[in-house]
């Protein structure tokens, strides 16, 4: 979350008015993230203060956002805690602010776990699973708009930014990634809206009891396996190494199929996503770091953190394919 435009007072506060959520009182810019701007907005309505999340869309299109907006109502009225999009008196959730496309959230309860532990990534994997679930039956379709065809499109972008070795890693790493996508092992594994960004700081959690999945708007069609190795790249990961945590992986893995158990493409091809789900965020975080937007409140993450985890991944390959050749 960032601030890329800068919202006047007055245009917040006519949009809590239009939408019934009372008299502004407060309205904070929000700092982080890279795509969007963001501020929380706090009224006041008979007597009772309410916080919400006020997202104006900086690259996201009024015809690509009814697809997240509407996934989110969708899984709140099944059961998940996700922000739930307010609607004016006609029924619409998608507004405008400043020009740009515009949503008015609820604010999730708790605060993020950044230090997470095992009992934190088995809630997340159970809870992630039972979003899969609720997903399949959601009518509407877009496709994950950070898959394959933008790494294959992005790369040649980043690669002039790279030293050699880096830049051998990138191409190598995608064409293999392109080679595991054309399989029948991927063409089998199960595919329906993907959170695709649910990162320690996307997630609320009151102690350990965990109280909402947010920021839906990389969300698409996908593989389940690629939300779940997402998932596992961060929260299972120590971040100043980018090295794997065991004991929190089981526990997330273990939690998540107690819920929805894998199939056996998704447990042959899960070292294969976890490079992808790396390879994704080096790629885009690369894209962020070299090819910076002006914002007022901006501070892109470190690109080399997931080329460690993409390092790490291929290093967990190294023993196993030993094994295999000495079977």
């Amino acid at each position: 979350m960032a601030v890329f435009t800068e919202v006047p007072e007055a245009d917040a506060r006519a949009l809590a008015q239009r939408l019934g959520l009372g008299e502004l009182s407060a309205l904070r810019g929000i700092e982080g993230g890279i795509e969007n701007t963001n501020y929380f907005v706090t009224t006041q309505k008979d007597g009772q203060q309410a916080d919400y999340v006020l997202t104006l869309f900086e690259r996201l299109t009024a015809e690509q956002l009814p697809f997240y907006l509407y996934l989110m109502k969708h899984l709140a009225q099944r059961g998940i805690p996700v922000p739930d999009p307010q609607a004016d008196r006609h029924g619409e959730i998608l507004h405008a602010v400043q020009g740009k496309p515009a949503a008015m959230v609820n604010k999730l309860a708790g605060k993020s776990q950044l230090a997470p532990q095992v009992p934190h990534c088995a809630a997340v994997g159970a809870m992630l699973a039972r979003m899969h679930l609720a997903g399949q039956d959601f009518d509407r379709r877009q496709p994950n708009l950070r898959g394959l065809p933008w790494w294959n499109d992005t790369v040649p972008v980043v690669l002039p930014f790279l030293e050699p070795a880096q830049a051998d890693l990138l191409r190598s790493e995608l064409a293999y990634q392109n080679h595991v996508a054309a399989s029948p092992a991927y063409a089998a594994l199960p595919r329906g809206p993907v959170h695709a960004d649910l990162f320690r700081d996307n997630v609320m959690f009151d102690g350990e009891t965990l109280t909402g999945f947010f920021d839906f708007y990389f969300a698409g069609v996908d593989t389940f396996l690629f939300d779940v190795a997402v998932c596992l790249n961060d929260w299972c990961i120590d971040l100043p190494t980018g090295a794997h945590n065991t004991d929190r992986a089981e526990a997330f893995l273990q939690a998540y199929q107690s819920e929805r158990p894998f199939t056996a493409a998704e447990r042959q091809l899960l070292p294969a996503m976890l490079r992808a789900g790396a390879l994704r965020f080096w790629i885009s975080r690369l894209w962020d770091f070299h090819l910076p937007r002006e914002a007022a409140m901006l501070t892109p993450h470190d690109p080399c953190h997931f080329e460690r985890v993409l390092r790490g991944r291929l290093r967990q390959l190294a023993p196993a394919a030993v094994a295999h050749a000495a079977a």
